[in-house]
């Protein structure tokens, strides 16, 4: 069945990068000329540059993504510094070599899901399991705010129902781990989330929020 979704959010994504493009090719030029760099026009390039990661990052996370599809290690690299750089987020990706685009794109979800719970900054660790297929998603701050009731909708079949603008991440993340069959096993402390994400199986089923 075609997703319409993410046959919407990959066209709106294409027909926005191509004007920030050309938008930062322009930045780029007037840096160049003699007397015109300042930091204005620097103010100006930085936000051209995290706005162009931003839709990037948007047009995989919710976008569409094709069986046989990946993504460069370096361009995931790019994207997650280009969208970080200046601000109180790191993004550590220790995935090696190329990746699914599906598997991107779920953890690109993911990413967005572990920003609501990092208001005041943190870091964010993108990992595989050691011991199985899957992936190990770690967040840790000195503050957090976790809404146990918001992450619950990963593993809900009614994750979409009364979410704000801002939280629809959880309900496509939830869309995703449902039609791959993953399991999610969960596990927060003050200062850390952390999310086993694995093929779903005994002893791996996807669970309610816990404290570690």
């Amino acid at each position: 069945m075609t997703d319409l979704t993410a046959l919407l959010g990959s066209r709106i994504c294409h027909d926005l990068i191509s004007p920030l493009g050309a938008i930062g090719n322009g930045v780029e030029l007037m840096m160049m000329t003699p007397g015109q760099a300042g930091p204005e026009l620097t103010l100006i390039a930085e936000s051209v540059t995290n706005a162009n990661a931003r839709i990037r990052f948007f047009r995989i996370a919710f976008g569409a993504a094709a069986l046989g599809q990946s993504v460069a290690r370096g361009e995931v690299r790019a994207i997650l510094d280009d969208m970080t750089r200046g601000g109180r987020l790191n993004i550590e990706w220790s995935m090696p070599g190329d990746v699914a685009r599906q598997d991107v794109k779920l953890m690109f979800l993911m990413i967005q899901c572990l920003e609501v719970a990092l208001p005041y900054g943190g870091q964010i660790r993108i990992a595989p399991l050691p011991d199985a297929a899957g992936w190990q998603v770690e967040a840790e701050a000195a503050r957090m705010k976790v809404d146990p009731a918001l992450w619950s909708r990963l593993t809900r079949q009614d994750a979409g129902a009364d979410l704000d603008p801002a939280q629809v991440q959880f309900a496509l993340a939830a869309v995703e781990l449902g039609r791959r069959r993953l399991g999610v096993t969960p596990a927060v402390t003050d200062t850390r989330l952390t999310m086993r994400i694995a093929p779903a199986g005994p002893g791996n089923m996807a669970e309610p929020m816990g404290r570690a």
